[in-house]
C-alpha cells in the first residue's frame, strides 16, 4: 500500500464510506480488526479505548489509520440512562485525533437488555426491527429515523469532528495542548 492510503480498522462498508466521503484524495481501505474491547461497549471511556485501540492497530505505511467505535454511556435525564455515541480516533503514527458524532437514545426497553443481558445493541434490536444485520445495512439510527439519517451519515459526522484537529494543526500543536495517544 502506498503512504497516500487511509486505513479503516473495520470490514463495516457505512465507516469505509464515511471516511471516504471525508477524505476523497486517499484511498480508503477496511481492515479486520477486534476492538480491544467487549463487542458492545459501556461507557464513554471504553468507547474511546476502542476507537483509539482499533486506529493504532492497523497502523502501518499509509498516511492515517482511523478507529471507530459506537457504544451506549450514560446521559442523565434520559429515558434508559445511556445514549449512543460514535467515536472517531484517527493516528497519524505519532499523534490521534479524536472527534464524536452527535448522540441518539434508543428505547429504552433495548438499552435495560444490552445492560441487564451483556447483549450488543443490534441483538437487543432483532425483536423489533428483525434485521439481524442492521449495523451493516442502515443501522439502528436509520430504522429509527426511517431512513431520514443512515449509519454512514452518523458517522461521518464523528470523522469530520476528528478532522478538525488535523485541518487546523496550527491551532492544536503547542505543547499545553498536546493530548497522550
Amino acid at each position: 500500500m502506498s503512504p497516500d492510503s487511509i486505513y479503516v480498522a473495520s470490514l463495516n462498508r457505512n465507516k469505509i464510506n464515511a471516511v471516504q466521503e471525508v477524505f476523497p484524495s486517499y484511498q480508503v481501505i477496511g481492515i479486520a480488526c477486534i476492538s480491544g474491547v467487549r463487542e458492545q461497549p459501556l461507557g464513554l471511556d471504553e468507547i474511546i479505548e476502542g476507537a483509539v485501540f482499533r486506529a493504532k492497530a492497523v497502523f502501518e505505511d499509509c498516511k492515517y489509520s482511523v478507529g471507530i467505535e459506537d457504544g451506549i454511556a450514560p446521559v442523565p435525564k434520559t429515558h434508559s440512562g445511556y445514549m449512543n455515541f460514535c467515536c472517531c480516533a484517527i493516528y497519524d503514527g505519532k499523534r490521534t485525533y479524536m472527534g464524536l458524532g452527535p448522540a441518539f437514545e434508543y428505547p429504552p426497553e433495548c438499552t435495560k437488555r444490552v445492560v441487564d443481558e451483556g447483549i450488543t445493541i443490534s441483538q437487543a434490536f432483532v425483536p423489533i426491527s428483525d434485521k439481524p444485520d442492521i449495523g451493516y445495512e442502515e443501522g439502528i439510527i436509520g430504522w429509527l429515523t426511517e431512513g431520514r439519517i443512515n449509519r454512514k451519515n452518523y458517522t461521518r459526522c464523528a470523522v469530520e469532528m476528528a478532522r478538525i484537529q488535523i485541518d487546523n494543526a496550527e491551532l492544536y500543536s503547542t505543547k499545553e495542548s498536546e493530548v497522550p495517544s
